[in-house]
């Protein structure tokens, strides 16, 4: 099951990464929003929708980069198996079940891994010290 959970590591940074890079475009869309507004004042028309438009894409955007960060934060903790690194992921990987389709994936395979008794294990106090020493 070690390999199983170092994988799943891997696959919440991936995640992470890409889930920021989404966060930062959404941003450069909000920017450009912004960049209409300013014209929009000149000719008079739509400049609700546009303000309305550049909250939403800036929002929008915050939320997915602080949502890939701590999916790369816990990804880099599951390395470390710490009993709250392993709570931390089954919570995110709960509310990832939601995300069609990628998120539904790694959810599933999170729950799989941290739930089965070898995988709770592995985040067990004290385990890390034990696989550490050389003579486990």
């Amino acid at each position: 099951m070690r390999p199983h959970v170092d994988f799943l590591g891997v696959l919440f940074v991936v995640w992470g990464l890409l889930t920021t890079i989404v966060g930062l475009s959404t941003i450069a869309l909000g920017v450009g929003a912004v960049s209409l507004i300013a014209s929009a004042t000149r000719s008079g028309g739509g400049q609700f929708a546009v303000e309305v438009t550049a909250a939403a894409f800036t929002i929008l955007g915050l939320i997915a980069i602080v949502w890939g960060v701590a999916h790369v934060a816990i990804g880099m903790l599951l390395k470390r198996r710490t009993h709250s690194a392993r709570m931390l992921t089954l919570m995110l990987g709960a509310v990832d079940l939601l995300l069609l389709p990628y998120g539904t994936a790694l959810g599933c395979y999170a729950l799989w891994v941290l739930l089965h008794e070898e995988g709770k294990k592995l985040f067990q106090p004290g385990l890390t010290d034990r696989l550490a020493s050389p003579s486990a």
